[in-house]
């Protein structure tokens, strides 16, 4: 009975064939510190005050874990009613969120009208001082 040649009699270099077929990693664009962060969902707003509710209530619990997990089944368990206050608050930091992006958005397109980041006057000032050493 014939058999195939193993990998490792075949070369070996098989083994490894997943890793070569990956794609190089894109580099990350760099974060602007200036832009403003999304706001938090209703859920993550109601456990702002879970969590201090909870640590009031257990300072004995040490384990994000506990309070995570307590704080999911609190939340399915609100009914709308109770969910309300939490889905107000949200819809007032989206619309704050919204406004500081359509500022954020209004600097970064007046900020490029200009070949450089230099504003005019600054602009003005070199092509005076270049023409002055060229003389001389």
């Amino acid at each position: 009975m014939a058999r195939g040649k193993s990998k490792a009699e075949s070369g070996g270099a098989d083994h490894n064939v997943a890793a070569k077929r990956r794609k190089p990693r894109k580099e990350k664009k760099a974060k602007d510190p200036n832009k403003p962060k999304r706001p938090a969902s209703a859920f993550l707003v109601f456990m702002e005050e879970f969590r201090k509710q909870f640590k009031e209530e257990n300072p004995e619990n040490k384990s994000v874990a506990v309070v995570g997990k307590a704080g999911g089944d609190k939340w399915k368990s609100l009914t709308d009613e109770e969910k309300a206050p939490y889905l107000a608050k949200t819809a007032k930091r989206k619309q704050e969120y919204e406004r500081q992006m359509q500022a954020y958005n209004k600097r970064l397109e007046g900020g490029h009208d200009d070949e450089s980041d230099k504003s005019k006057s600054e602009v003005n000032d070199e092509e005076d001082g270049s023409g002055e050493e060229e003389e001389g």
